[in-house]
């Protein structure tokens, strides 16, 4: 039987933390990312698509030193939190979640977009005329038939960012009580 030390269960537990907060901030936000590029007639469409696609192409820690980047006090969101006391991103778990959100999101939208897609029309014409306003439509028509895309986007995204240990340690930076799963399985094999 595998023996875990006290390390091991933090980092279990910290990879789980980060990546159910990562995936419960994300949902509302792929939900409308995918509705957009669905349900909605606008320029730039293709645009979008790729700029959400973008993380999936990029190789990990290109992505962390981006956030890095970004969300550091001289970056462009992270000279904007500046001015908000107390509020600080880099080199805190929170920036592990904003690098989780960003490298899971690609699966949640694709998978969400694929159950809106899926939807017929007609479904959703039938309500508005019988009177549902859009909100009535949402709950009652799109979400439940659109459940199935959506739990399972939620699915890839925890699997993703629960693995995903490369991305998180550019902003959120390496030291010992802050150790990923995936980066002390690697410390065992080695």
């Amino acid at each position: 039987m595998i023996e875990f030390s006290p390390s091991d269960y933090q980092a279990i537990a910290l990879s789980a933390r980060v990546a159910i907060t990562a995936t419960a901030v994300s949902l509302p936000f792929g939900f409308a990312a995918a509705y957009l590029l669905v349900c909605t007639r606008m320029r730039g469409k293709a645009v979008v698509d790729g700029i959400i696609n973008l993380p999936l192409v990029l190789p990990p820690v290109v992505v962390g030193y981006l956030l890095l980047l970004m969300l550091g006090e001289k970056g462009w969101l992270g000279s904007l939190l500046a001015e908000w006391p107390g509020i600080r991103i880099v080199f805190t778990w929170w920036a592990a979640v904003a690098a989780s959100m960003v490298v899971g999101f690609p699966l949640l939208v694709r998978s969400i977009r694929l159950g809106l897609e899926g939807i017929d029309p007609k479904l959703i014409d039938a309500s508005r005329t019988l009177g549902a306003r859009w909100p009535d439509t949402l709950l009652t028509v799109i979400l439940p038939l659109s459940l199935r895309s959506v739990v399972a986007g939620a699915t890839l995204m925890f699997a993703r960012t629960r693995r995903e240990a490369t991305a998180w340690l550019f902003p959120s930076a390496w030291f010992p009580s802050f150790f990923p799963l995936p980066c002390c399985c690697s410390m065992r094999v080695w």
